[in-house]
């Protein structure tokens, strides 16, 4: 879904390219925080159905949804600034 809603400014980040810190840091870090948050759900999705004494059950299961909710959350807020950044100033 990220995306679908912000291809336009993640194109405008690709375009300019360099290999900075500062550049890396603030262009990429809202979709480097969503696919993070995402990489969080897969032990959660992976338990969906299992019961807790099953050996693929991973123990500190509420733990990852926390960190994989925060962290897509952040990075949907952050990449949604970021796009209206990009989009510049309105002009009437």
């Amino acid at each position: 879904m990220p995306v679908v809603l912000w291809h336009r400014p993640m194109a405008m980040i690709a375009e300019d390219f360099r290999l900075e810190f500062d550049y890396l840091v603030t262009g990429w870090t809202a979709y480097g925080l969503i696919a993070l948050g995402l990489l969080f759900f897969i032990p959660v999705v992976i338990s969906i159905g299992r019961l807790p004494d099953s050996r693929l059950y991973p123990r500190s299961r509420p733990a990852y949804a926390a960190w994989g909710v925060s962290l897509y959350t952040l990075g949907i807020m952050l990449a949604a600034q970021v796009a209206i950044i990009a989009e510049g100033p309105s002009t009437p």
